[in-house]
């Protein structure tokens, strides 16, 4: 994958839409968002066939605006719709297993400490993803927020490796996750709940 790819990482699932959510992907999609994650979890989330179908109706979006589409979690939703690629965290399938089923596509690892960055790499993960940087309204079980300390300690430590940060992080705050060493920011609710997606997401490219 090309680091520019995490410039603008788009997260969404439905519980995070107040509007209809294919609407607001295919809105960050024209804008401009440069991968997209499903990421259904959370009170009122899909599953089964009617979450395979919207996978799908999400998949095929983000095809006609050649941006990467990544599922989280579901390596075996993953592996049935042919995603681009998934991203795990610390409690899903070893990392191993899922880098032999997804060769040749995209494997993404949420880190918190310096030994599970080191794995992550050694592992074979493509990016990883660094956070909560900031507290969030997203995830009910969310970490604690690390600041930008951790950041930094990565970026010192693996110099050209892909790194996107994630949590809490707004238009207001994007210039200094990247000047602490992020290639691109994560975001959930300010482009999910924007009022104006183009200016949000350009915000969040500044840097490209």
């Amino acid at each position: 994958m090309k680091r520019n790819d995490l410039a603008c990482y788009f997260i969404m699932g439905t519980p995070n839409c107040i509007e209809e959510p294919l609407h607001v992907l295919e809105d960050a999609l024209k804008a401009g968002i440069t991968i997209f994650q499903l990421r259904e979890k959370g009170e009122g989330a899909l599953t089964g066939k009617v979450l395979e179908q919207f996978a799908r109706q999400c998949q095929g979006m983000c095809k006609r605006y050649n941006v990467p589409f990544i599922v989280n979690d579901d390596v075996e939703l993953a592996l049935k719709l042919k995603a681009d690629g998934v991203h795990v965290g610390q409690d899903d399938v070893t990392l191993t297993h899922i880098r032999e089923k997804f060769k040749g596509r995209i494997v993404g690892v949420s880190v918190h400490t310096v030994e599970e960055l080191e794995q992550a790499v050694r592992g074979g993960a493509d990016y990883v993803g660094i956070g909560p940087i900031y507290e969030t309204q997203s995830k009910s079980d969310a970490k604690a927020p690390a600041g930008l300390t951790f950041l930094r300690i990565a970026r010192s430590l693996y110099r050209d490796f892909p790194l996107v940060a994630i949590g809490g992080i707004t238009t207001k705050n994007t210039h200094e996750t990247l000047e602490a060493g992020a290639n691109g920011i994560a975001v959930i609710s300010e482009i999910c709940q924007s009022q104006n997606r183009y200016e949000t997401v350009r915000a969040c490219k500044v840097h490209i």
